[in-house]
C-alpha cells in the first residue's frame, strides 16, 4: 500500500465517509454524503483504489433499473491509513488555528 502524497480537505472528507460506512458505498452516496462535487470525489476514489487503500466492486440489484454502481470500501490497512490522516490533517489544521489566533 503507497502513501497519499497530496492529502486536501477533500480527500479527508472521502476517508471519513468511507469510515463511518460499514457497508460500501457507491460513488454518489459519497458525494451527498461529503457535499463535494463528481469532479472531486470520483478522481479521489480512483486514486484510493490505486494506492491500495480502498477497493471497488460492481454491485448487483436486481431490483433496480439502470446502470450497475460500483460500490468502495476501504481496505483494513487502508482503513487504519485513513484513520491517521484524518488525524494528522485535524491537528495540522488546530496548529495553523492556533497561530493565526496567537
Amino acid at each position: 500500500m503507497d502513501p497519499i502524497t497530496r492529502v486536501t480537505a477533500a480527500t479527508v472528507d472521502v476517508l471519513r465517509a468511507l469510515l463511518s460506512s460499514s457497508e460500501p458505498l457507491w460513488g454518489l452516496a459519497v458525494i451527498k454524503q461529503t457535499g463535494r462535487l463528481p469532479g472531486s470525489v470520483y478522481p479521489i476514489l480512483e486514486r484510493l483504489e490505486k494506492l491500495g487503500w480502498a477497493e471497488s466492486t460492481w454491485g448487483i440489484d436486481a431490483e433496480r433499473s439502470g446502470p450497475r454502481r460500483r460500490l468502495y470500501q476501504l481496505t483494513a490497512p487502508g482503513a487504519l491509513a485513513a484513520t491517521r490522516t484524518c488525524y494528522q490533517f485535524d491537528a495540522r489544521a488546530r496548529l495553523n488555528v492556533s497561530v493565526v489566533t496567537s
